[in-house]
C-alpha cells in the first residue's frame, strides 16, 4: 500500500485527524484516496476506514480540513459545527488530454466526527478558469479580522491566496513568491499561520511552501517564508527579505526526507501549539525503496515555535511532548573522551532503534563528532557535527541498499544556526530512518535508510580536536502505531 501527502489534519472532539494521500491496491503511486487515522494523544493511532474516494471529478489529491464551528457552510446539524474537507481534484483524463484545467478544489462534510464524509453537490467549488496545469493543495483556516475562510493555493511556481464567507463560493485575493525563496520545481502544500516568539510576545505570519524539485538535498523539500498577513495579502518580514537576497531558501528541514508537511488546525487555544507533520520520503526515490507491503511513513509530530535570532526571525521545530510517554529504561550516559569509535551498546542495554538519545558536546575548531548505529554485517549510519564547516550531517553512504537510486546514499549537510562549543543533539532512531533535532531544534534533518538486518549497536564517535561527551540519556521507544 501505498502513502504520501498528509492531508485535512484537524483536531476536534478530543481527536487529532490525520488523512493521507493514500493508494490502497499497490506500492507505488496511483488513483489517490484519502487515507484517515486517529489519534488522542499524537503517539497512538487508529486506522480507520478510507474517507474519501474518486469519483467522475477525478483523483483526490492533497487538501486541509476545518471545524466549521459557526456552520457558515450549512452543512451543520443539530447546533453541531460540521468537520469540512477542502481537496484537490485531479482529472486524469484533461490531464493526458493537456486542456490545462485538469485541477479544480472540492469540498466534502462530515456531522459523525469524521466517520463518514458527503461530497458537496455543487463541486468543484473552485474551477480552474485559468487552465493551470498545477492548480492544487489547498489550505484553509478562518480569518476573524475579515470574517472569511481564507485559502492558500499552490498555483505553479508561487502561492494564491482566495477568500469565501461559506467555503463555497471563492473570490481571487492575491498571489506571492513569483521570484522569491526556492524554484525550480512545482510549488505544494502551502500552509500559512501566525506564531508568536515566547521570548518577546512578537507575532508573525509564517507560509510553509513544499517544493519539488529543488529540496536541499535534490528532490523535495519544505522552505518557509515568515512575514504579515494583512487578510488580503502576504508579505516578507524585511529581515527575512535581506536573508533571502543572500540565500536561495530557509530550509524547515534540512534533511532529504521531509516533504509535503503541514500543520493541524483547530488545535484548542488553551494548549496554544502549532503542530507539524510530514511525509517522510522524497519524490527523486520514493516509488523505489525497498520495503514491502508498506511504503513511505509520516514524521514524528512536531511543534514549531517562532524565535529570534541575529538575522531575524526563524521558525524551530521539536518533537511535540506527547512522544516523552514512549520513553521506557532511561539510562544516563557517562561523561567521556569523543575519540574514535566509543561503544555504548553494553551501556545501554538495548538496540538502538526505536531509541532516543540527547548528547550534549564540547567541541573544538576542527572537532568531528556524533553518534554512529551499526550492525554485524558492516553497515552504518551516522549522524553529527563537523565544527570547521559549522554544519551537522548525515552519513548513510554504508547504511544497506542503496542500489535503488543513484541518488541516495550520499552524505548531506546543513548550516548550524546557533553558536558557540556547545552542541547538543536529540535524535530519534527507528529502524529505518532518523530524526535530528540539533540545538533546541535550531536545524532539524530527517533521512531514511535501509540496513538489510536492524542496526544493533550503537557508539559515540569523534575526530579531529579533542572534544567530550559533558552529558546524555537515552531511551528505548514503544511503538507509535497499533
Amino acid at each position: 500500500m501505498w502513502m504520501n501527502d498528509p492531508n485535512g489534519m484537524v483536531y476536534f472532539d478530543g481527536e487529532y485527524h490525520l488523512f493521507y494521500q493514500y493508494h490502497p491496491e499497490s506500492m507505488v503511486w496511483g488513483p489517490m484516496h484519502w487515507g484517515h487515522a486517529v489519534s488522542r494523544d499524537l503517539v497512538h493511532w487508529e486506522h480507520l476506514p478510507i474517507a474519501l474516494r474518486p469519483d467522475s471529478l477525478g483523483y483526490i489529491f492533497s487538501g486541509s480540513a476545518v471545524v466549521d464551528w459557526r456552520n457558515t457552510s450549512g452543512f451543520g446539524e443539530g447546533g453541531e459545527p460540521p468537520l469540512v474537507a477542502i481537496f484537490t481534484y485531479h482529472d486524469p483524463v484533461r490531464a493526458e488530454a493537456g486542456t490545462g484545467d485538469h485541477e479544480t478544489q472540492g469540498i466534502a462534510w462530515s456531522t459523525d466526527r469524521g466517520r463518514s464524509w458527503t461530497k458537496y453537490e455543487g463541486n468543484p467549488v473552485l474551477p480552474n478558469r485559468d487552465h493551470h496545469p498545477d492548480f492544487r493543495d489547498p489550505n484553509v483556516f478562518w480569518h476573524e479580522q475579515t470574517r472569511r475562510w481564507i485559502m492558500a493555493l499552490s498555483v505553479r511556481d508561487r502561492v494564491e491566496l482566495w477568500g469565501s464567507p461559506n467555503l463555497k463560493e471563492w473570490s481571487f485575493l492575491s498571489e506571492f513568491g513569483a521570484g522569491v525563496g526556492a524554484h525550480g520545481g512545482v510549488w505544494e502544500c502551502p500552509d500559512l499561520f501566525p506564531l508568536t516568539d515566547p521570548e518577546t510576545g512578537e507575532t508573525r505570519w509564517v507560509l510553509l511552501l513544499n517544493l519539488n524539485p529543488g529540496g536541499p538535498q535534490g528532490g523535495s523539500g519544505t522552505q518557509y517564508f515568515v512575514g504579515d498577513f494583512d487578510g488580503t495579502a502576504f508579505t516578507l518580514d524585511p529581515d527575512f527579505a535581506r536573508t533571502l537576497d543572500l540565500q536561495e531558501a530557509v530550509w524547515l528541514d534540512h534533511g532529504a526526507d521531509d516533504y509535503a508537511g503541514v500543520t493541524w488546525s483547530d488545535v484548542p487555544a488553551e494548549d496554544g501549539r502549532r503542530i507539524f507533520i510530514g511525509w517522510m520520503s522524497n519524490w527523486a526515490y520514493a516509488q523505489e525503496v525497498p520495503t514491502r507491503p508498506w511504503r513511505s511513513a509520516m514524521t514524528v509530530p512536531r511543534r514549531l515555535q517562532l524565535t529570534t535570532t541575529p538575522e531575524g526571525f526563524r521558525v524551530r521545530s521539536t518533537p511535540v511532548r506527547e512522544l516523552e510517554r514512549l520513553r521506557r529504561d532511561e539510562v544516563r550516559l557517562p561523561r567521556l573522551a569523543a575519540s574514535g569509535v566509543v561503544p555504548l551498546s553494553d551501556v545501554l542495554g538495548f538496540a538502538p532503534a526505536p531509541a532516543e538519545v540527547e548528547m550534549v558536546f564540547e567541541v573544538g575548531p576542527d572537532s568531528d563528532v556524533g553518534i554512529e548505529v551499526s550492525n554485524d554485517r558492516g553497515e552504518r549510519y551516522r549522524v553529527g557535527y563537523r565544527a570547521d564547516e559549522a554544519v551537522f550531517y548525515s552519513d548513510r553512504s554504508e547504511a544497506g541498499d542503496d542500489a535503488f537510486s543513484d541518488a541516495f546514499a550520499a552524505v548531506h549537510r546543513a548550516p548550524r544556526q546557533a553558536r558557540g562549543d556547545t552542541v547538543r543533539l536529540r535524535v530519534l532512531f527507528d529502524v529505518a530512518s532518523v530524526e535530528l533535532f540539533a540545538d533546541g531544534g535550531t536545524t532539524v534533518m530527517t533521512e531514511i535508510f535501509f540496513p538489510s538486518v536492524p542496526f544493533s549497536r550503537i557508539a559515540v564517535f569523534g575526530t579531529g580536536a579533542p572534544a567530550t561527551l559533558l552529558e546524555g540519556k537515552a531511551w528505548r521507544l514503544e511503538g507509535i502505531w497499533d
